[in-house]
């Protein structure tokens, strides 16, 4: 069948070019699904200035104007839904409240829905910067989205589990990267003074504290750098560390200036679902990674090969040194992390089963 004129509306959070759980699961795709005859129209809940407070302390009013704001965008599409012929819905149509919008597009309006998500996001998890909004969040909705939805789209086989349970139409969909235009340059491992770093958003900076005490025994030993990029700044005490500003130009030379790569997580169920989109750069890049055995991260660290696990304060401190110490090892370990990324996790190899969701 001729894709020609078929039209998707890409249901989403956060306006276009900011979020990474956006940029890399579908906006990613933009262009492929142009080119194979789709027009796309994207409808996000925040707008630019909804989403430059509602992940800041405070803010009340504001948040409460961005949210209403939302919610009206989305009374909006009722009267323009049956135009499209797919909606691409990543996590939700609303933040907080039931699946009432869905239930609308979906069984009023008979619309193919291919349901998003790369979180667990049927788990109540608290945000501190938004802990009333979080905690009246509707979490039961997600099994009911799972049952409606045409088809269901998941970042790694924990999240397919879920839903399988209530839809057997799930498709695992890795979060990916352009190896070829974006994730290119590789990091220089012929360096005298090595640089760790690690990327991500406030949200996962917590975690910095369990590799903290091992960067700090190391510091008495060693001389080296440690690169931070996020949107927020951390508080570490920790010597020689850089603190960058994410934003979408400076992400990939930044952390390709890095030779290790950190990404430490606790064991809990909602980690259980992250999709490890902080090793899949690092390798990309040619960067060995050491992390916690958590979730996914076991499936794309293979140990000894592109990077190591660690358990314990111990842990970290000998593998971080290991790489620190032995630059062939991080050449070659880093040469293999990009091969395996360019196999499972690229554009590339994900462009037929993107692809195949919108069928």
């Amino acid at each position: 069948m001729s894709n020609k004129n078929k039209e998707i509306l890409m249901i989403v959070q956060y306006p276009e070019n900011v979020s990474p759980g956006q940029r890399f699961r579908f906006e990613l795709y933009e262009d492929l699904l142009k080119k194979n005859g789709f027009s796309i129209t994207t409808k996000s809940f925040l707008n630019q200035k909804g989403y430059q407070v509602i992940h800041k302390y405070g803010f009340f009013f504001a948040k409460f104007l961005a949210i209403l704001k939302g919610f009206s965008s989305r009374l909006m599409l009722i009267f323009s839904i049956k135009k499209y012929d797919y909606i691409f819905l990543q996590r939700e149509v609303t933040p907080i409240g039931p699946p009432i919008f869905e239930w609308i597009f979906i069984k009023l309006f008979k619309r193919k829905v291919i349901y998003d998500f790369d979180d667990a996001i049927w788990i109540r998890f608290v945000s501190k910067q938004n802990s009333l909004a979080t905690i009246v969040k509707n979490t039961g909705k997600v099994k009911k989205i799972c049952k409606w939805a045409y088809k269901v789209s998941c970042g790694n086989q924990y999240l397919c589990n879920y839903a399988l349970q209530y839809n057997s139409n799930v498709f695992y969909n890795p979060t990916c990267v352009d190896t070829n235009h974006m994730h290119n340059l590789l990091a220089n491992h012929d360096v005298d003074r090595i640089t760790i770093g690690w990327t991500g958003s406030f949200s996962t900076m917590i975690y910095l504290d369990i590799v903290e005490s091992a960067l700090r025994s190391l510091q008495e030993k060693y001389d080296f750098d440690i690169k931070i990029i996020c949107n927020q700044q951390p508080i570490l005490n920790l010597r020689n560390v850089t603190y960058i500003e994410w934003s979408e130009e400076n992400e990939v030379a930044e952390l390709a200036s890095c030779q290790i790569g950190l990404m430490p997580l606790t064991g809990n169920e909602w980690n259980q679902g992250k999709c490890g989109f902080k090793l899949i750069q690092y390798l990309s890049l040619e960067i060995p990674a050491v992390s916690s055995p958590i979730g996914v991260n076991n499936t794309i660290i293979d140990e000894g090969v592109n990077g190591f696990f660690a358990n314990s304060d111990a842990d970290w401190y000998n593998t971080i040194e290991k790489l620190m110490l032995d630059t062939e090892l991080r050449k070659r370990m880093g040469k293999a992390g990009r091969e395996k990324i360019i196999a499972q996790y690229s554009l590339q190899s994900n462009e037929n089963n993107f692809l195949s969701l919108f069928s």
